[in-house]
């Protein structure tokens, strides 16, 4: 027989399952907001307590009234961090596994894909399916088998709080650790988010690509062309992860595409400089007329800052000069740390991208930037810089090696032409001597090993009949 304090529990417990069956929308807020108060960083054992060995009759209540409101939105934050009282607890298992026996992975995901909802309560549902993840192996399958890559990447993409998507790549970081069945399928969700139009987005996939990257051990062929995209980016901190990025994938087999993919953006195509001469045009027939800056006459292009939104709106939406300047700052970072790097960008015609890039007199970041990285060359390899400046003539040579930042602030016309249209060919000179003596002339002598890879290059070269 039962005592009769545990006759009194049992009563108690009851009258607050009846209490609950009955009460509105707004007594049921106050039940949680109760509840929440009284009940967080409880274990376990300590819930079972406090509802008289009976809290999953609360907890099975939660995700009842869960799974029918959650599309009106109806206390639905509440209820969420109510769930996440009993998910969280110390030796709650049992909860788990009776919160996901009534669908509640495929709850928390679609609650992600509702407009409806406020971003506050899609926060809990990450946060609960964050406690799902790390309950192990098997629950991180669950998620991904439930669709759940795509829907959190999406709500990634479409997020717009930093708090949020912050917690989000916890998220995707747990998902991609100890899921070796499912860990691709995150890598490949993670690499489709890099064109999204949300900077934190962006930047936060691309450091948890990194994390990815690491564990699988083997790259997916559309990532070169992703991350060399995003350095078109005019956001410095998503360019930076896109550059730590490019640092890790110089180590696996798409090397050599992405230093090519690099080199090739330093020259924008013809296709990309007509159409943005054909906006040059459009913007300063409008200047003429006095629509975007009445009057002023400048080159949208060139302009400094203005209070005319309309002038600066061409500006950024440069990305092809945008990924020029962050090449060369990427092909920098790349050649000051690996010296065989450097010598590969050579086989690739990296000075002649480089000096084209220093006469781009419509993006000043972009000659700073080659100028500073072409600097770099010149001082690790006599024989570049012996062609720098036969290609430079000696009075711009000497004005580069004075002071190569601030070259492109006293680059007239002339010598701007001279840069853009530079025929300087390190690779031909390469050739012309032969591999072995080349690669003495440009520092001294290199192990076989190295050699024979930089050969590779040379021998491509010599098939391209450049």
């Amino acid at each position: 027989m039962t005592s009769i304090k545990e006759q009194a529990a049992i009563s108690r417990l009851l009258s607050f399952l009846q209490e609950w069956d009955n009460a509105g929308k707004v007594a049921r807020s106050h039940i949680l907001d109760k509840f929440i108060e009284t009940n967080r960083g409880k274990t376990a054992p300590e819930l079972e307590q406090e509802f008289s060995q009976g809290a999953s009759l609360f907890l099975v209540r939660l995700t009842t009234s869960l799974r029918i409101t959650y599309v009106t939105d109806s206390c639905l934050e509440k209820l969420l961090r109510s769930i996440g009282i009993f998910l969280s607890a110390v030796s709650s298992n049992r909860y788990l596994i009776e919160f996901l026996e009534v669908g509640g992975v495929l709850t928390l995901l679609e609650i992600l894909g509702l407009e409806k909802i406020k971003e506050e309560a899609k926060k809990e549902s990450i946060k609960l399916l964050q406690v799902i993840a790390n309950s192990g192996r098997t629950y991180k399958e669950l998620i991904c088998e439930s669709y759940g890559v795509r829907s959190i990447a999406e709500f990634l993409a479409k997020s717009k709080s930093e708090e949020t998507q912050e917690e989000v790549q916890v998220l995707l970081d747990s998902l991609v650790h100890g899921n070796p069945k499912y860990q691709n399928q995150v890598y490949k969700g993670l690499i489709a988010l890099l064109p999204c139009e949300s900077p934190k987005a962006q930047q936060l996939s691309l450091q948890t690509i990194r994390t990815a990257q690491s564990i699988i051990g083997t790259t997916h062929p559309s990532i070169v062309d992703c991350v060399l995209k995003v350095l078109g980016t005019m956001h410095l901190e998503v360019q930076y992860e896109a550059i730590e990025l490019i640092k890790d994938l110089v180590g696996y087999d798409v090397r050599q595409a992405l230093l090519k993919g690099l080199v090739a953006l330093l020259i924008p195509s013809v296709k990309e400089t007509s159409k943005l001469q054909a906006k040059i045009l459009s913007g300063r027939d409008l200047l003429r007329w006095g629509c975007l800056g009445q009057g002023r006459g400048v080159s949208c292009l060139t302009a400094a800052p203005s209070s005319d939104p309309s002038v600066l709106q061409l500006a950024p939406s440069l990305p092809m000069f945008l990924q020029q300047a962050a090449a060369a700052k990427a092909i920098g970072v790349l050649a000051r740390n690996d010296m065989s790097i450097a010598e590969e960008l050579l086989y690739l015609h990296v000075v002649h991208g480089l000096m084209a890039a220093m006469g781009n007199m419509d993006h000043s970041n972009s000659q700073r930037l080659a100028s500073l990285t072409l600097e770099c060359f010149v001082q690790m390899f006599p024989l570049v810089a012996e062609h720098v400046r036969k290609g430079m003539g000696e009075e711009l040579y000497q004005l580069f090696l004075s002071n190569a930042e601030d070259l492109y602030m006293k680059l007239d016309s002339i010598q701007a032409d001279i840069l853009a249209a530079n025929k300087v060919n390190i690779t031909k000179a390469l050739r012309l001597h032969g591999g072995s003596y080349s690669m003495n002339i440009l520092y001294g002598s290199h192990d076989s090993a190295q050699m024979a890879y930089l050969t590779h290059f040379e021998k491509e070269d010599v098939e391209s009949k450049e």
